[in-house]
This record gives structure tokens, sequence and C-alpha cells, in this order.
């Protein structure tokens, strides 16, 4: 009785003196010959006490691990929602080295970062699938996905997703332009795959130049090396093929070396036309000093499985033998992006539109950004009569300079080609352009009825422009729409955008808006192009190491930059592998 005593009366305190329960005893009885031993412990109260349900995070689908979705996933704070990302590829891939790939300056692996170690860092609870879109529902907010490396139990590997939130980031593919026998008999240079695809091609038009059995002709068809498309890509690739030869392949296939040809063909007047004329000038003199066939003004019309055709105005068709050929002249839309497209009314259009917020048009909780998308910039005489509506603030039905200085911030960050139109033609501020539009000498005293204010904004939309289809474009937009999802919770309460011209309030993010960084052109020779800011224009050995540093800094990981900044010294000291692996 006493260590019954003893043992109600520890459970009483041990439970705040309430009558304890059996589930709050716990017992262990060991038998001897002198007694038991009996212990007790408290499990805690007689009710488990119950945690706050928390709200359900909002779900975001990430399509594409490229530069944009990637660079999105990494900024992304993935404690706020409940992140999925789905892609083809379970990697990033660093691509403007591919054309290092291709000549074997840098091994594959070293510009691939596994996108599952990405997300690790990240922490949270981010899934990933490796599955390819082949369908987008916006009406019901759901994505259809296909597995290549699994099936369902119907055998076809096919799973839905919903979404709350969708980032389209699946990038582009190579846009052929229908031309006959492109898709059957080029190389296109987009992945890691491609890049590997052309190495190994190389090596086996050397390797059969090289058979005993082939006459001249064979020959050179074999070792004739045609690139189609004069951009940054093709350029490229030529130079760094072009270094291939003549450093390293020209010592293993000397018997063969002096019937290499590499041809470049551009179907535009000139190689490299978004660069500065300087830079293309010394790019087409360099490569016409390297033995490199550059033809502008040539359009290729066909290619089969041994020839080439081409148009020019002046010479019309002509065919030449080649024995690899790379096409590289611009991008086009993925086959589910093409039907999207088609469902929300935008069939006639190139890539996907969207509003400067980087939504899709005519899409609630859409979002696209890198090369599968471009901005549809607002156009000012779209919302000439509310911008005057909202500027008249006195209702006198007209405006003053004072008046449309008040919300000229607001203009510029809405509408930013006003802001480059009067740069472009040098004028001060509003009020010049409104003397150019008024004619008169006074500044403040100046007032515009809204013709007046129309005639004066008339010409502002010809500076609107479309961004170029490059990595730092789609990885600026990457980080911006993840500072948007950060802060759109805290953006509903305090918005920082500029004022609403149709509505009222402000908008809750600025517009997004493209840095450009500069760039580079690679021209073999240990030389490089660079056009940076400001319009400086650096060209020699010098701008080889800027690209050098650049490159290796950009890179993802400390992993990726280590291997990359080895494979470029493996090759300073042991030249380029020539392996067909």
């Amino acid at each position: 009785m006493r260590w019954a005593a003893f043992l109600w009366e520890g459970a009483s305190r041990a439970s705040g003196g309430r009558r304890p329960g059996v589930s709050n005893l716990l017992l262990v009885v060991a038998a001897a010959s002198s007694g038991g031993l009996v212990a007790y412990a408290d499990s805690g109260s007689d009710a488990a006490v119950e945690k706050p349900q928390l709200p359900p995070r909002k779900k975001v689908v990430v399509l594409g691990t490229g530069w944009g979705g990637t660079t999105f996933l990494r900024n992304l704070d993935s404690r706020l929602y409940d992140v999925q990302v789905i892609s083809p590829r379970n990697y990033f891939a660093f691509t403007p080295l591919l054309p290092s790939v291709t000549s074997g300056t840098v091994e594959p692996r070293s510009i691939v970062e596994p996108i599952r170690r990405i997300l690790e860092k990240k922490g949270g609870e981010i899934k990933f699938w490796e599955a390819e879109c082949f369908k987008i529902d916006p009406q019901s907010k759901k994505i259809h996905c296909r597995s290549n490396v699994g099936t369902n139990l119907e055998g076809n590997g096919e799973f839905s997703v919903d979404y709350d939130y969708l980032v389209v980031a699946v990038g582009a593919r190579t846009n052929t332009f229908n031309t006959p026998g492109v898709v059957e008999n080029c190389h296109f240079l987009k992945e890691v795959e491609d890049a590997q695809k052309i190495r190994r091609s190389v090596m086996d038009c050397f390797e059969r130049a090289s058979l005993p059995f082939l006459n001249e002709e064979e020959r050179k068809k074999n070792l004739h090396f045609v690139v189609v498309g004069g951009g940054p890509t093709g350029v490229e690739f030529a130079a760094s093929l072009h270094d291939f030869v003549t450093e390293d392949l020209s010592k293993l296939y000397p018997s063969v070396q002096h019937l290499v040809k590499i041809s470049l063909i551009e179907a535009a007047d000139h190689i490299l036309t978004m660069f500065d004329k300087r830079i293309t000038n010394f790019a087409e003199d360099k490569f016409g000093r390297d033995g490199i066939d550059v033809k502008t003004g040539y359009k290729v019309v066909k290619v089969s499985k041994d020839d080439i055709t081409m148009q020019n105005p002046a010479t019309g068709d002509i065919s030449v033998p080649y024995g690899m050929a790379v096409w590289s002249t611009g991008i086009g839309t993925r086959p589910f992006v093409v039907e999207f497209m088609k469902q929300i009314g935008q069939a006639n259009r190139r890539v996907l539109a969207t509003d400067e917020w980087l939504r899709v048009r005519e899409c609630d909780g859409v979002y696209a950004i890198g090369d599968c998308a471009t901005i549809n910039q607002r156009k000012v005489m779209e919302d000439i009569s509310e911008i005057f509506r909202v500027a008249d603030k006195d209702k006198s039905g007209t405006l003053t300079v004072k008046e449309i200085q008040d919300i000229l911030d607001d203009i510029y960050v809405r509408y930013p080609q006003v802001q480059l139109y009067l740069k472009s033609k040098q004028m001060n501020g509003i009020a010049d352009l409104v003397r150019s539009a008024k004619g008169d000498a006074e500044k403040e005293s100046m007032e515009l009825n809204i013709e007046e204010f129309k005639k004066a904004l008339a010409l502002v939309d010809s500076q609107v422009k479309f961004l170029p289809a490059t990595a730092q474009v789609a990885s600026q937009q990457g980080q911006y729409l993840a500072r948007c999802f950060n802060k759109m919770k805290d953006a509903e309460e305090n918005p920082e955008g500029p004022i609403r011209i149709r509505g009222e309030g402000r908008h809750r993010f600025r517009p997004f808006r493209y840095r450009h960084l500069g760039q580079f052109a690679p021209l073999g020779g240990e030389q490089t192009a660079a056009q940076l800011p400001g319009d400086w224009i650096s060209i020699g050995h010098s701008t080889q190491w800027l690209w050098y540093s650049v490159y290796a800094t950009k890179q993802i990981s400390w992993r990726t930059r280590m291997l990359v900044v080895s494979d470029w010294t493996r090759r300073f000291i042991f030249g380029r592998d020539s392996s067909c692996i």
C-alpha cells in the first residue's frame, strides 16, 4: 500500500494535481525475491496540444532548368511557396561555353551542374521531376507532362500537375525556317548533347578523310565544314573549330590538314550584325586572314546528304559539297508553346508575349521568361488620352510643363521609350520636347491641349526595342521575377510601382528593365572582341583574358568554376583532346 500511495501521489504531482489517467503512467516491474521495482513517468497532458494550422502555400511550378528557370529558383524564397520543377534535363548548362565543348577546349561535364544539387543548397522542400511538358491548360491551371525515364500504370509515363503560378522558362529550339533537309543533315548547337555530337562528327570527318581508298575530291568533301549563320554562336564555333584544326589536328593528321576548309554562310550583308561595325569589320578581316571563307548575302535553300544549296541575287543557286554542317540561324518556338499560344489568342506571334511584369498576356497566373517569350512594351500613344487625364489634375483641359513634370518619373518607369527618345534627340527634359511641338520659348507658362500633347509624344514609340535572346536577358528576368514573388505579399499593402494609368492606385512592382552589361565575340587565336556599356570597344589578346575572367566568375558553382579553369589550363599545357568519345 505504501508503494501504491507513493505511486499515486507522485503521479498526481507530476501531472499538476490532476487525476492521472492510464496513459500517464509507465510501470516497469522487475520481479525479484525481495520484492519489486516500480517506476513512473509522465507522458504529458491528457490531450495532445494542437498546433495552429498554417495556411496552405501557393504552388509554383517552374518549367525548365536553363538560365531563366535556374536563376529564378536560386533567388526564390522557397519557404513561401510549394515549389515544383519540371524539365527534361536534370542539370543546368553554361551554354556560352558550348562552342568550346565542340573543340575539346572544355569538357562537357565541366559546364553542367546537377539541378538537384542546386536545389539541395537552397534547402526547403523543392520537388524536381525529369519530364517534358507537352500541354498547358490555363483554364483549369494544370500542365500535362510526359516522362522519358519511367512509365505509369498505363505505360505512357504521363502525369498532370496543378499550379497556382506557372513560370515558363523552356527556352527555344533552333529555327530551320522550314528549309528542306536541315533537320536530317545538319547539327544544331543548343544543348550539351549537340556539342558532343559535333565533336565526334569533326573527328569522324578527319578519320574518313585519312582512309587509303579515297581520292582527293572525296577527302576535300569530308574536310569541308560549313557553318550556317553569322551570329555570335556561328562565329565563335567557326573560330573555335579553326583553332582546333590549326593547333591540334594539323599535327595529328599532317597528310590531310591542307585540305581542310571552313565556310561561314550568312544571309545578311555582314556577320555579327548586332555588334558595333568596328567589331564586324575586324572579325571579317581576321577570318579572311585565317582562311575562313565568309560568304555574306547567301541564303541556304536546301541541304542534302552531300551538298548544300544556297542562293545569291548575283550568282543564283550554288551547290557545294560538305562533310559536316552546323546550323545556327536563330531560335524557334517549341511545339507545346505554339499550341499554348493558340489557346490564349497569340497564334500569330513568334514567341509568347508578356507585359512589362513578365506576365503572359490574356492568361492568369502564368509568367514567361527567357528565349520563349518577349516583352510587349506598352505604347505611349495607346494610353495618351489616359496619361493626359491623369496629369491634368485641375481638370482644365490643358497641361502645363509643371503638371507633366509631376508625373514624369512615373511616365519614365512605365514607358521607358520616352526617356530613350529624349536621350536620342539630345533633349534635356520634357520642356524641350514640349517646345519642339509647341514652338514657344516659354517653359513653365506653356500649356498644351490634348492634340498638342499627342504631337509632342508622337514619335517616342519609335524607341521601343525588343530584347535579344541571350543568357544575360534570361538571367536578369529570373532574378527580377524571384524578387517579385518574394515581395508579393508586402507589395499588396505597399505597392512600389508606377501610377496606374488605367485604373486607380499604383502597380505592385516596378516593371522589368534590362541592364545590358556587354557582350563578347571570341574570334580565335586567343583574340576576343568585347562591346561594353558606354560604347566601349575592346579587341585583341587582352580582351581574351577579360573573357576568361568573366566566364569563370559567372559559373554557377565553385565546382564548375574549378573544372573550367582546369580545362583551360590543361589545354594550354597538353592541347585539346581528339578522342572520339
